[in-house]
């Protein structure tokens, strides 16, 4: 069983740099791309931000040049840096793996941490 638990997520200033954290743990034998989605209230799941497993990165226009996403494969984690957070950034932050394990290929996905930009 796989399991993703985010974690850094919060009430955050406008302008401020929180950074989210994801952690992937179990039965894991190799992770490809990760990433991070998010779903603001009344609108649809959209991706932010995704890192393949040799570290290249894909953002969404509204979040290039503010969010940067990392991971250490060390610790089949993925991080989130947020900076310069806008209002419109509110939203429930979910991250993803796509994992090999030792029964077969799947998507999974953590059960979001809320970030909520505040005045």
């Amino acid at each position: 069983q796989v399991q993703l638990v985010e974690s850094g997520g919060g009430l955050v200033q406008a302008g401020g740099s929180p950074r989210l954290s994801c952690a992937a743990s179990g039965s894991i034998f190799r992770i490809n791309d990760m990433g991070w989605f998010r779903q603001a209230p009344g609108k649809q799941r959209e991706v932010v931000a995704t890192i393949t497993i040799s570290g290249s990165t894909n953002y969404a226009d509204s979040v290039k040049g503010r969010f940067t996403v990392s991971r250490d494969n060390s610790k089949n984690a993925v991080y989130l840096q947020m900076n310069s957070l806008k209002f419109e950034d509110t939203a429930v932050y979910y991250c993803y793996s796509h994992i090999h394990t030792l029964t077969g290929v799947a998507e999974y996905w953590g059960r979001g941490t809320q970030v909520t930009v505040s005045s």
